[in-house]
């Protein structure tokens, strides 16, 4: 078929400003990679054109590195391909035995945990504590119940006991961004440490409170106070299930924050506080407290519940999604990929979903599973290897899909350019999408390991080289 003259002017034109486009990436990163921060650096950047697909630039685009953060958009896009935008979880209460004339439940009152990744989390209405709390307590009111002879159950078998992803470290599992995934996740699976400082850099910190009250857990503070300016470098050390934390490091002597830690046991905090919150309305159990998991360890098993009372319906995927990767939780992707897991039908950990992730862009884009040398659907751990071109080829098809509104809105806006982030120990990371002025949209991946000296200093340095793309 012949071109007309318009159309192949237009197309002469469009390749004539993609190639120069090309030129001066190519400039801008050659300076990147010749900074002195980069000398014992690994570095990567796959730029796309966004309406051909034709790589506009691209330097190790084939060399799988660390992306931190970044690996978030290859989540959810999977997420949105596998489980579909409107997707949602449900966390069921509900009874076994039955209720006498005097309102007594000669039975156990049972929350099963569906996978919900936001029950009780603050960032929507009808997720938090008190939305969740007061809908329980009108139904268990409605059932006619006023007293239970026997236990509240966090049923948190769904999952499993295996909450953390191989290869996540200690020092990032005891703090808020390093919960772990649980059937029956709780408020994000953390909770608040109020610190006041000493007098003096070098003097005790005291541990004031945390919010909630964690009676339960014993905590050991060691953190010490830092010198003005130095900031928040507090670290929370505990594993899943442990009832002991360990807070150590320094908190600076002008420090006025909030620090947030991990919940080792999520289903235990979720039954306690129902369970306390019952018992201050006159609803009280002949038993404490207890989990699906720490029944099974004790060899005790319970019967399931014959009445569903309530079903808490979680957000849409579309609406978690946003969440996820505005403020790069961890945890929602986590849950994420054991969702995978479980709807792939190979089982509920995360290798089955991080295998559901590969085998999906495999099949539909052509991507080598080796490209995706992936751990978890986060990118916490430090064991993620992912190509940039890769990434980029994944973003690059979202554009196609009738959920990409909804996807891209989920991109944060960093240096005026709608991309997410990510940054573990010397890794900084950006992929996103932009137009340049010469009207060439493109999108892009770029990733750094390894980098000596300042993070702030090497991301102005990399912004230099994104800001040639508008």
């Amino acid at each position: 078929m012949k071109l007309s003259f318009t159309a192949f002017f237009c197309l002469f034109v469009f390749q004539a400003f993609s190639q120069a486009l090309s030129q001066k990436v190519e400039k801008a990163y050659s300076a990147l990679k010749n900074d002195v921060q980069l000398k014992y650096a690994s570095a990567s950047l796959t730029v796309l054109n966004a309406e051909s697909g034709e790589i506009v630039f691209s330097d190790n685009g084939n060399t799988g590195l660390a992306p931190a953060s970044t690996l978030k958009t290859v989540t959810s896009a999977a997420a949105y391909h596998l489980l579909g935008s409107e997707n949602t979880w449900n966390t069921t209460l509900g009874y076994s035995g039955s209720i006498n004339v005097d309102g007594v439940l000669n039975g156990d009152l049972i929350i099963k945990g569906g996978g919900d990744p936001t029950l009780g989390s603050w960032r929507y209405s009808e997720t938090k504590q008190e939305a969740v709390f007061n809908k329980w307590v009108l139904a268990i009111r409605a059932s006619g119940i006023k007293r239970v002879n026997g236990r509240l159950i966090a049923d948190d078998s769904l999952l499993g006991t295996q909450t953390l992803p191989g290869g996540w470290i200690w020092q990032d599992i005891g703090n808020y961004y390093g919960a772990g995934p649980n059937s029956l996740t709780w408020h994000e699976n953390q909770f608040d440490l109020i610190f006041r400082p000493g007098n003096k850099a070098g003097d005790p910190v005291t541990l004031v409170r945390t919010v909630p009250e964690m009676s339960y857990l014993k905590i050991i503070n060691e953190v010490t106070t830092g010198n003005a300016g130095s900031g928040d470098n507090v670290y929370a050390y505990s594993a899943p299930y442990t009832n002991i934390i360990y807070l150590r490091g320094t908190y600076g002597l002008d420090l006025k924050k909030t620090i947030a830690a991990s919940v080792p046991d999520p289903a235990f905090e979720l039954a306690y506080r129902l369970q306390d919150t019952l018992g201050s309305l006159g609803i009280r159990f002949t038993s404490g407290p207890v989990t699906g998991r720490q029944l099974s360890a004790d060899k005790q098993s319970f019967l399931p519940a014959g009445k569903i009372i309530s079903v808490h319906i979680s957000p849409t995927l579309s609406q978690i999604v946003y969440w996820f990767n505005q403020k790069s939780i961890n945890l929602y992707g986590e849950h994420l990929v054991r969702s995978l897991a479980l709807n792939s039908g190979k089982g509920a950990e995360t290798s089955d979903g991080v295998e559901a992730v590969k085998e999906l862009w495999q099949n539909k884009l052509g991507i080598d599973q080796n490209a995706l040398n992936i751990y978890d659907g986060s990118g916490l751990s430090p064991a993620n290897r992912i190509t940039t071109l890769a990434m980029a080829q994944i973003l690059l098809s979202a554009r196609k899909e009738p959920w990409f509104k909804s996807y891209f809105d989920s991109f944060p806006v960093y240096n005026n350019m709608k991309m997410k982030s990510g940054s573990i120990n010397d890794v900084i990371a950006y992929t996103g999408y932009e137009t340049s002025a010469s009207g060439v949209p493109v999108v892009f991946s770029i990733i750094i390991n390894n980098y000596s000296g300042s993070s702030s200093a090497v991301r102005q340095k990399l912004f230099r080289v994104l800001d040639v793309l508008k």
